[in-house]
């Protein structure tokens, strides 16, 4: 259940744990692996303390462009002795500068859902596989070494974040309705998230006039973006093996995420 997988912080709205969720071959995800959040720079000392002692956070994937970094800051986890921050933005570093802003750039391609239908969304996350394939394979190599806990984040913890945690569930089996009902569970807290980041200057002016219902997590833009990597790349797994993925990588993520 996704209550048992939230982690109530201060300074963060929308973190939570990937364990506990089914594979295919009737196994869970451990707790305590890889964890998944919005912006981090709001930490208290009492969250640093919790990320820290509780889950043994050792690594931080922080997916957001080097504009969000330095507009916001990277956090007070970056002071903290022993953990390490890998930055593996997922948009082009000559370009846009926030993930809202990367929207309204052109789409590469359309798929229909099962529904028929299309979904604009799903394929938006597409071009984080074409833009920047380094830091797909960068944020996911990141979480299969880690020894300690790793908490992937991005702005709201939703888009950029939700497509390295259904690649990284997928890559290890995790059942697909499990996946997609994951990336929905965001909406649960994203009132609270969208106030965040429209009290900062560097989102506020993406947000303006905009209401959460536009932002709101929906199950056809995952299954879009999934039966993009289905039809296109045979699969997850398929896509991951052209950017030079390996069968040991395969292992290590699934040792880590499973074991």
């Amino acid at each position: 259940m996704v209550s048992e997988r939230w982690i109530e912080l201060d300074g963060a709205a929308n973190v939570r744990d990937l364990g506990g969720l089914p594979t295919r071959d009737g196994a869970e995800t451990q707790f305590g692996r890889a964890l998944r959040a919005d912006n981090l720079q709001g930490l208290s000392a009492a969250d640093v303390g919790l990320l820290v002692s509780k889950f043994g956070v050792g690594d931080v994937v922080d997916l957001r462009t080097i504009f969000e970094v330095e507009s916001e800051g990277r956090g007070p986890l970056v002071d903290y002795d022993g953990v390490t921050i890998h930055h593996h933005s997922l948009l082009p570093e000559a370009g846009w500068r926030t993930d809202v802003e990367a929207a309204d750039a052109a789409l590469p391609t359309t798929l229909p859902t099962e529904s028929g239908e299309w979904d604009l969304t799903g394929l938006y996350y597409t071009r984080y596989l074409s833009r920047r394939p380094d830091s797909v394979l960068g944020a996911l190599r990141v979480l299969a070494a880690s020894e300690g806990a790793a908490v992937i984040h991005c702005a709201a913890g939703k888009d950029r974040t939700g497509v390295i945690s259904a690649l990284a569930l997928s890559v290890v089996g995790v059942d697909r309705d499990a996946i997609i009902d994951d990336y929905v569970a965001t909406g649960e807290r994203l009132e609270a998230v969208i106030g965040r980041l429209r009290a900062t200057p560097t989102y506020a002016a993406d947000l303006d006039g905009s209401s959460i219902d536009e932002h709101m997590p929906r199950p056809e833009a995952m299954q879009t973006f999934l039966g993009y990597l289905d039809a296109e790349c045979d699969g997850p797994l398929g896509w991951l093996a052209r950017h030079g993925w390996t069968a040991d990588d395969t292992q290590a993520l699934r040792s880590r995420l499973l074991t």
